[in-house]
C-alpha cells in the first residue's frame, strides 16, 4: 500500500515536471515570436505598465529599508574594530549582489506572481482560455508570452531601483544618523564595489523575472475548478516562485564565482 502510494506520487510528480517543462519551452518560443511581432506590442506594453510601473513604489521601499537595516546591524561590529568608515562597502556589496535582487524578486513574486496566477486562473475556470483556443489563437502566445516578456525586461530595471534606494538608505543611516564621514564612506564604497558586482545582480534579475512569470502563468493555466482552486494556485505559485528564486540565486552565485576566478587566473597568466 505504501509502495503503491509512493509510486503514484512519484509518477504524478514526474508528469507535472514534464508538463511544466513543456509549458516553459512553449512560453519561451512564443515570447521570442512575440518580441519580433509588432502586433503584440500593445499587449506587452500593457503588461509592462501593470508589472513594472505599479511595482516601483513597493520595490523602492523594500530596497531602502534593506540598506537602512544593514547599516544599523553592522555598525557596532565594525565600530568595535575601528572600521566604521568601511560600512559603505559592506552595505553596498550586500545590496547590489544579493539582498537587493533577491528581496526585490520576492516582492515581485508576491505582488505580480499572485496577480498573474489569479487573472489567468479565473480565465481558465470561466473557460475564457478555451474560448481563445477555439478561435484559432494560441493562448500561450496571446496570454503568457506578453507577461513573460514584461517580467524579463522589467525585473532587472526594478532591481536597479531597489539597489539605488538601498544605497541611499544605507548612506542616510550611516552618515546622518551614525555620524560616519561622508567622503570616507563614498571613497571606500567606490573602491570596494565593482561594475561586476552590480552586473551580477542585474543578470540575476533576468532569470528571476522569467521564473516568476513562467511559474505564475503555468499555475494559472492549470488551476483547478472553483474559487478554491484559484486561491490554491496563487499560493502554490508564490511558494514555487520563492523557492526557485533562492535556488537560482545559489546556482548563479556559484557560476559567477567560478567565472570570476577563471577570469583572474587567465589574466594573471597573461
Amino acid at each position: 500500500m505504501i509502495i503503491g502510494t509512493v509510486g503514484a506520487k512519484t509518477i504524478e510528480g514526474v508528469n507535472n515536471m514534464g508538463r511544466f517543462a513543456r509549458f516553459a519551452w512553449q512560453s519561451m518560443i512564443a515570447s521570442f515570436r512575440s518580441s519580433i511581432s509588432p502586433c503584440t506590442y500593445p499587449l506587452i506594453w500593457t503588461q509592462m505598465n501593470i508589472i513594472g510601473v505599479r511595482s516601483v513604489p513597493v520595490v523602492m521601499i523594500t530596497g531602502a529599508f534593506v540598506g537602512m537595516t544593514l547599516a544599523v546591524q553592522a555598525y557596532d561590529q565594525l565600530a568595535g574594530m575601528g572600521l566604521e568608515e568601511h560600512l559603505g562597502v559592506l552595505i553596498n556589496i550586500s545590496v547590489v549582489k544579493e539582498l537587493g535582487p533577491v528581496l526585490a524578486a520576492v516582492m515581485l513574486a508576491g505582488r505580480i506572481g499572485g496577480a498573474l496566477t489569479a487573472e489567468l486562473g479565473t480565465m481558465n475556470v470561466t473557460e475564457q482560455i478555451d474560448a481563445v483556443r477555439s478561435m484559432g489563437t494560441d493562448p500561450v502566445r496571446y496570454l503568457a508570452a506578453p507577461r513573460v516578456l514584461a517580467c524579463l525586461l522589467l525585473t532587472p530595471v526594478l532591481i536597479i531601483y531597489a539597489d539605488l534606494m538601498g544605497i541611499i538608505g544605507g548612506y542616510f543611516v550611516s552618515v546622518v544618523q551614525l555620524g560616519i564621514n561622508s567622503r570616507a564612506y563614498w571613497d571606500f564604497s567606490a573602491s570596494g564595489v565593482e561594475l561586476w558586482d552590480v552586473s551580477i545582480g542585474i543578470i540575476k534579475g533576468l532569470f528571476f523575472g522569467v521564473a516568476i512569470a513562467v511559474i505564475s502563468c503555468y499555475k494559472g493555466f492549470t488551476c483547478k475548478e472553483g474559487a478554491h482552486g484559484v486561491g490554491q494556485a496563487c499560493t502554490e505559485a508564490f511558494v514555487a516562485s520563492f523557492i526557485s528564486i533562492l535556488a537560482l540565486d545559489f546556482a548563479l552565485a556559484v557560476i559567477f564565482k567560478a567565472i570570476y576566478n577563471t577570469f583572474w587566473q587567465i589574466k594573471s597568466l597573461v
